[in-house]
């Protein structure tokens, strides 16, 4: 647990988590917290059972916020993109007037983001702290929006290029992650709307004027998840097209060589017979002019089929 007490963006670290508990005269201290430490926080500041419920429980919590009698609670989704995978972190925040304790399970780089923005703007108010992680959260899935347009685009030309098998269970693997993600995406805009919509007594009305620029981009990111699945069902039927495009090019070729092979496998089923009568048998250049006839009739056969691009 990390104790830090905000003063117009001065960061102080405070040892005693009994200190917190008196407000400042100026500034806010913000608590950066793990589950373990709310047995400590709970009684201290007067916690809700249920949002520490909420934030101890393993089960994946939607995005929302809840008014408690002197502080709210609110949870956000997190994001990181890598080995093709769609992780979402669960980022729990209470905030009350001179208060704000964010607790995570996992290690989030928005944290590590908002000291220096702390001292850029000189941050000085609990909500003010909540609009810029807000705000870094929403950055964050601007970048993963790229890297998953990236990968469609690459995984499109590969299909296009040279199908393959693996390409389909890629395909379906995205799939997944993009409608696990789209699923708690569209419950955070409406809570960003909240934040931006409703009177808060915590939140300064000049503030959520700015909310309203993250719930812009917050509907952008939701538009851009729409999309995505659009695409993903545009792949999947550009591998379907492209293995069936390509068994139609694999039996054409079958279908000319057995086509070139039927005229000689008829001159050698002549010559096979075991007549006691057939001239040519006796010929000395025979043999010869036989495989000449049957070199000559593959070859013009051949010739024809790829001019008519059957081959």
């Amino acid at each position: 647990m990390k104790i830090r007490l905000v003063q117009n963006g001065i960061i102080t670290e405070v040892e005693d988590i009994e200190e917190a508990a008196t407000p400042p005269v100026n500034g806010f201290y913000w608590i950066h917290a793990t589950p373990f430490d709310l047995d400590i926080l709970q009684p201290l500041f007067g916690l809700h059972h249920l949002a520490v419920e909420d934030c101890i429980d393993e089960e994946e919590q939607r995005p929302k916020l809840q008014n408690y009698d002197d502080h709210y609670f609110m949870v956000i989704n997190g994001i990181t993109f890598h080995n093709h995978d769609i992780f979402l972190r669960e980022i729990n925040i209470f905030w009350g007037s001179s208060t704000i304790i964010t607790v995570t399970k996992q290690e989030a780089p928005e944290f590590t983001t908002m000291l220096s923005i702390i001292r850029e703007k000189e941050v000085n108010r609990p909500d003010a702290f909540l609009y810029y992680l807000v705000d870094q959260i929403v950055d964050r899935y601007f970048d993963v929006t790229e890297k998953i347009e990236d990968l469609l685009e690459d995984l499109e030309e590969q299909i296009l290029m040279h199908t393959k098998k693996s390409h389909l269970d890629q395909i379906i693997g995205l799939r997944s992650e993009i409608l696990y993600a789209r699923k708690m995406l569209v419950p955070q805009r409406d809570l960003i709307d909240a934040l931006h919509k409703k009177e808060l007594p915590l939140i300064q009305p000049y503030l959520r004027k700015y909310f309203g620029d993250i719930v812009e981009d917050a509907s952008k990111i939701v538009e851009s998840f729409e999309a995505f699945r659009d695409l993903i069902g545009n792949l999947r039927e550009a591998y379907q097209a492209a293995l069936a495009g390509r068994a139609n090019d694999i039996m054409r070729v079958f279908t000319a060589l057995t086509t070139i092979f039927m005229p000689l496998t008829i001159v050698t089923g002549i010559y096979g017979m075991n007549f006691d009568v057939m001239p040519e048998l006796h010929s000395p250049y025979g043999y010869y002019i036989v495989l000449g006839c049957m070199a000559a009739i593959g070859t013009t056969m051949f010739i024809i089929f790829k001019k008519k691009d059957w081959l």
